[in-house]
């Protein structure tokens, strides 16, 4: 208990996003702003984190760098930001075309850089970073990327007709961009390029949501029950991510993030002491998916929707979403699937049993073996929720009577995620 609440608090804490850069012509340069809006976390390049491995900063080797940079005081950081500089301009790809077939790369040179005092270490310093290029003449369009270890980059043309914006992820280079504009991407194309971002929050990166989801599961695995809860869910959080992504609804994270773990406490609770669903569940769900949207919409503003093609981005953004939540009830359920059948027989099966213990043993032992793995600490969780549940499934697949799904499975995970979300919301809130 003691190490799955520690793992799941860290997974929490220094979560990564990708950088928003914004493009615009400026007569025969072109200049970028790096971290418009939230802010960049130029410490994860000085520290030389690999962001294309790891959701969380804590979780990389570099994290003690991390952390010492974070906490130096804006000239100090400021200097080391610039002694970085001329590596990090190296590592990029800003590649001119003429159309013909012809590129030309060059090297951009900062030009700008702001770092905010310090603040709280445990949030991401709002700093910006500004770098130009001179556009060589007769070249019309830009390809930009940077090297895989900077994470993904939501990059964001400005001063222009129809603007590219696009999501890159770390190492891709962006098609060629017309500097006159016209290269905004359609619909259909910005639709699928949200879908990862959406699946992402979630696997593995949405761990709250993911007990929530679990939550769900657990109280009643028949479909048709959890159909209906998923249902009310989906069409909640879809209504205040829209609200919120567009500033008609907003309410500060650090309101918003302690009811988040409260809703998962209450649901635990209710799987725990009720039977069954209860007539008030349908409501209680609906609500409860109208804070999650607005945790969703917190993660979603750090891409910078696109003004043109919002709609798109916002449901494909929200598929990637239900894809992920899909999946872990899918996993969820094959892992319980024999408990649950083994329940309505009233009967035990003692080498099925040994054979989830023994995988449940194999699951949490795979951690040794990853423990070199850049991705090590952002799979540590799922790797304990996974062996954790084998292992509940063992104790039922060896208890010959009716219910034993819901006292050896249903009900301990229960009590697991109620002390879990309990201990979030204490977090959240104190610490």
């Amino acid at each position: 208990m003691a190490l799955w609440l520690t793992l799941m608090s860290a997974a929490q804490a220094h979560e990564v996003f990708p950088t928003i850069i914004d493009m615009e012509q400026d007569g025969s340069s072109l200049k970028f702003e790096m971290g418009v809006g939230v802010g960049a976390n130029l410490e994860s390049f000085v520290a030389g984190i690999d962001l294309a491995t790891v959701t969380d900063t804590d979780n990389a080797a570099e994290a003690a760098d991390y952390d010492s940079l974070r906490a130096m005081p804006p000239d100090e950081f400021e200097e080391a930001f610039r002694a970085f500089w001329p590596e990090m301009a190296e590592r990029m790809v800003i590649a001119f075309d003429d159309g013909d077939g012809l590129s030309i790369q060059v090297t951009p040179e900062l030009t700008d850089v702001m770092i905010p005092e310090v603040g709280d270490v445990e949030v991401l310093r709002a700093s910006t970073a500004s770098f130009t290029v001179e556009i060589p003449e007769g070249f019309e369009a830009v390809q930009v990327g940077w090297d895989p270890a900077f994470g993904a980059m939501v990059l964001r043309q400005q001063g222009v007709e129809a603007p590219y914006s696009g999501n890159l992820a770390g190492g891709e280079v962006s098609d060629p961009i017309a500097l006159a504009g016209g290269s905004q991407l359609g619909n259909f194309a910005t639709f699928l390029d949200y879908i990862p971002a959406g699946f992402d929050h979630i696997i593995p990166k949405g761990l709250d949501h993911i007990l929530f989801v679990l939550g769900l599961f657990f109280l009643s695995t028949r479909f048709g029950a959890l159909l209906w809860q998923v249902s009310a869910f989906t069409l909640a959080h879809t209504i205040t991510l829209a609200l919120a992504a567009q500033g008609i609804v907003n309410i500060p994270g650090n309101i918003v993030e302690p009811l988040i773990a409260l809703s998962i406490v209450y649901v635990a609770f209710e799987n725990i002491y009720t039977d069954g669903l209860s007539p008030w569940r349908p409501f209680v769900i609906f609500g409860f998916g109208l804070l999650h949207g607005l945790g969703f919409a917190s993660v979603l503003a750090e891409y910078g929707l696109p003004d043109d093609t919002f709609l798109a981005a916002l449901i494909g953004f929200n598929i990637g979403v239900e894809v992920g939540q899909l999946a872990v009830i899918a996993v969820a359920f094959l892992i319980v699937k024999m408990a649950i059948d083994q329940d309505r027989l009233g009967t035990a099966n003692k080498l099925v049993s040994a054979l989830f213990l023994a995988g449940a043993i194999v699951v949490m032992g795979s951690i040794i073996f990853l423990a070199e793995s850049p991705a090590y600490g952002d799979l540590l969780p799922l790797i304990v929720m996974v062996s954790i549940l084998m292992g509940f499934t063992a104790a039922s697949l060896a208890t010959a009577r009716y219910d034993s799904y819901r006292e050896m499975v249903a009900i301990p995970s229960s009590i697991l995620i109620a002390i879990v979300a309990a201990y979030w919301c204490f977090e959240r809130v104190f610490l």
